[in-house]
C-alpha cells in the first residue's frame, strides 16, 4: 500500500533595508528548497522588508501593494517554473487608507489560489500592528493545492486555538504559520527561553488537538531593538517536533511529512469525535460573567 507524503520547505532569512535583496534572498531560498525536493514552500512573515511595525511611521505604508499584484505575479511565475506551491506573506494595500497583513498562496501550476488576511492583530511594544493593519474579514481559509489542502494563519494567530480549530475543521491537512517574533536584544536568557517555549508549545498543541502537522516559519536576526529568534519548526500530526531551526542563522530546510498519520492519530485520540459542540456557545462571549 502506497504512503502519501508531502515535502514542506521552510525559508528562514535575515532581512535588511534593501527590498531587492530581500526578494532575491526569498527567491534563492525557494529555489534551494525546491532543489531539495520541497513541494510546498513557506516564507516568513513580511519577508520583503525589515519588520516595520516596531515604529508608527506613515512612510511605511509605501511598502504595501495590491494582492494580486506584481509580487504575486512574480511568485506565480516562480511557482510554475519550479512546480511548487509558494506561501508568501505580504503587506496588502486594499484601498486608499485600508491595509492588511496578508498571505497569498500560489499553486504549483502558477495559479493564484487566493489570500488569507490576518485575523488577530497585536499591539505591543515593538509590535504596533494595529497602526498598520485592519483585521482580516475573509474568515479562516483553506487552499486546495496540488499536493495538499493547507490552512494558513499568520503570527499572532498562533496563540489562538480557535483559529487552528476552525481551519482544521474546514479540512486543512496541515497548518502553516508565517511569523515574525523575537526577543528584545537586552532581555535575559531565562525570559528568552520561557517565551520561545511558550510560542512553540501553543503551536504544538494545535497539532495535538487537531491531528494535523504544523509548520511555523520565523525570521531571524537583529532589527532595531528586536532579535528575531528564528527557531522555525515542523511538527507531526501529534505535536512531535520533527525539525527546529537555529535561533541565529539563516536556514532553508525541507521536511517530509507522512499524511497518513492524521487518520491514525485522530482514531487513537478521537478529540474530534468527542467534541461537545452543543456546549460551546459561551465561547462567543468576550468574557463569561453576569453581564
Amino acid at each position: 500500500m502506497s504512503i502519501r507524503t508531502v515535502k514542506v520547505g521552510l525559508v528562514q532569512n535575515f532581512c535588511s533595508q534593501d527590498l531587492k535583496s530581500n526578494l532575491s534572498k526569498a527567491e534563492d531560498g525557494i529555489r534551494r528548497a525546491a532543489q531539495k525536493g520541497a513541494q510546498i514552500i513557506c516564507l516568513q512573515e513580511l519577508f520583503k522588508s525589515l519588520y516595520f511595525c516596531d515604529v508608527e511611521d506613515h512612510d511605511n505604508f509605501k511598502l504595501a501593494e495590491s494582492i494580486p499584484g506584481p509580487l504575486t505575479d512574480f511568485f506565480s511565475s516562480l511557482a510554475k517554473e519550479l512546480g511548487v506551491v509558494i506561501i508568501a506573506s505580504l503587506f496588502e494595500k486594499r484601498a486608499e487608507g485600508l491595509y492588511h497583513n496578508t498571505t497569498a498562496v500560489l499553486d504549483a501550476d502558477g495559479s493564484y489560489l487566493g489570500k488569507y488576511r490576518k485575523m488577530h492583530i497585536p499591539d505591543d511594544p515593538g509590535y504596533y500592528e494595529k497602526f498598520y493593519f485592519t483585521p482580516g474579514d475573509l474568515g479562516y481559509k483553506v487552499f486546495n493545492t496540488k499536493f495538499a489542502k493547507i490552512g494558513v494563519l499568520i503570527c499572532w494567530d498562533q496563540w489562538y486555538p480557535e483559529a487552528a480549530r476552525i481551519t482544521s475543521l474546514m479540512g486543512a491537512e496541515m497548518l502553516f504559520y508565517p511569523t515574525a517574533i523575537g526577543w528584545h536584544k537586552d532581555q535575559d536568557k531565562e525570559i528568552n527561553d520561557e517565551q520561545y517555549q511558550a510560542w512553540q508549545t501553543i503551536q504544538r498543541s494545535h497539532a495535538v488537538a487537531n491531528g494535523v502537522p504544523v509548520v511555523s516559519v520565523n525570521r531571524v536576526g537583529i532589527e532595531g531593538d528586536m532579535k528575531f529568534w528564528g527557531g522555525s519548526f515542523v511538527t507531526n500530526a501529534f505535536g512531535r517536533v520533527l525539525y527546529q531551526a537555529d535561533h541565529v542563522e539563516e536556514e532553508v530546510y525541507v521536511q517530509e511529512l507522512d499524511m497518513e498519520n492524521s487518520d491514525r492519530y485522530r482514531t487513537h485520540w478521537p478529540f474530534l469525535r468527542d467534541r461537545r459542540i452543543d456546549s460551546y456557545s459561551p465561547i462567543l462571549k468576550r468574557f463569561i460573567d453576569e453581564d
